[in-house]
């Protein structure tokens, strides 16, 4: 029997990793498949510091799916998806994003709106009696710290500090705030990172009302040290080719957000954060997450 690929999104993060992680192991155990979780990009640097820390080797790499059949985690959009898609049947999905997915044959679609894909996929192995590794119990920890920025962003539901809690337990981590702080400064070492490794790191493309965006996201603990390769980083964003391009540099540590533009909407962008852009660049007090602060301004905008 052909394995089934499991794989999140493009320019995978902690969640779309340690998710598609746990989805095949959980899909082995409880549907009799054999499936493989695989990669659309290589580990960011947080995504590392877990699979270093639980002793997990990366996930092998592809760009286009090689089975028949496919499992996708932390996403369901054709855009973000490995590049053939639309040639292969998805056959379940597990996702906590706004649906834009269709199909013409029944499948499994978990969609709910918790913190971290990893949160969902806690909730199903207990409602399916099925033990978690401690490794992969980790990884789904890290997922929903990630995705949470410590059980602090506007992402957080009443679901997600049980389930870490529960994780962290699996996983031997003794105190789970102290490793979530190690583990997101891990990626916010931006100095030996590219411009061009910076905005496409966490990049995801949308479409608002036949605007085409990108919208790429960095954490760091220095905002206005980011924002010192400014030209830097424009020359790669226009390189990108892209009408609008937005990158957000967000503060873990104080929970706020500057973010660069480039494009020919300044005058929606300006509106949908209810601010003004001085030099391509917009405050954003307060915004940490782009699925809840900054896409659905953008949608209303619009």
């Amino acid at each position: 029997m052909t394995k089934k690929l499991v794989f999140g999104h493009q320019n995978p993060d902690t969640d779309t990793i340690a998710s598609a992680i746990a989805a095949s192991y959980l899909l082995n155990q409880t549907m009799g498949e054999e499936t493989e979780p695989v990669a659309l990009g290589e580990p960011n640097a947080e995504t590392q510091f877990a699979l270093d820390y639980f002793k997990v080797k990366p996930l092998r790499v592809i760009e286009k799916a090689e089975t028949e059949q496919v499992y996708l985690v932390d996403h369901n959009e054709a855009a973000q998806s490995a590049k053939n898609i639309d040639e292969v049947e998805v056959v379940g999905v597990y996702d906590h994003h706004k649906i834009n997915f269709s199909s013409d044959a029944p499948l499994w679609f978990i969609n709910m709106p918790l913190g971290s894909v990893a949160t969902i996929l806690y909730y199903e192995f207990k409602k399916s009696n099925i033990e978690i590794p401690s490794d992969v119990a980790g990884m789904m920890a890290s997922a929903i710290i990630s995705d949470t920025l410590l059980l602090k962003s506007p992402t957080t539901t009443s679901m997600d500090q049980p389930a870490l809690e529960a994780l962290a337990e699996i996983a031997g981590i003794k105190d789970y705030e102290a490793y979530g702080l190690e583990l997101l400064k891990a990626g916010t070492d931006l100095s030996s990172r590219t411009a061009q490794e910076l905005i496409d790191g966490d990049a995801k493309s949308f479409d608002f009302n036949g605007h085409t965006f990108r919208i790429g996201q960095v954490n760091t603990v220095d905002i206005d040290e980011t924002l010192e390769r400014q030209s830097e980083l424009e020359s790669a964003m226009q390189a990108e080719g892209y009408d609008n391009f937005l990158f957000v540099i967000t503060d873990i540590l104080n929970s706020n957000s500057k973010a660069l533009y480039l494009g020919d909407a300044s005058n929606e962008v300006a509106k949908a954060f209810d601010t003004d852009i001085k030099n391509n660049v917009i405050d954003l007090p307060g915004v940490v997450s782009r699925k809840k602060q900054v896409v659905p301004p953008l949608t209303a905008a619009f």
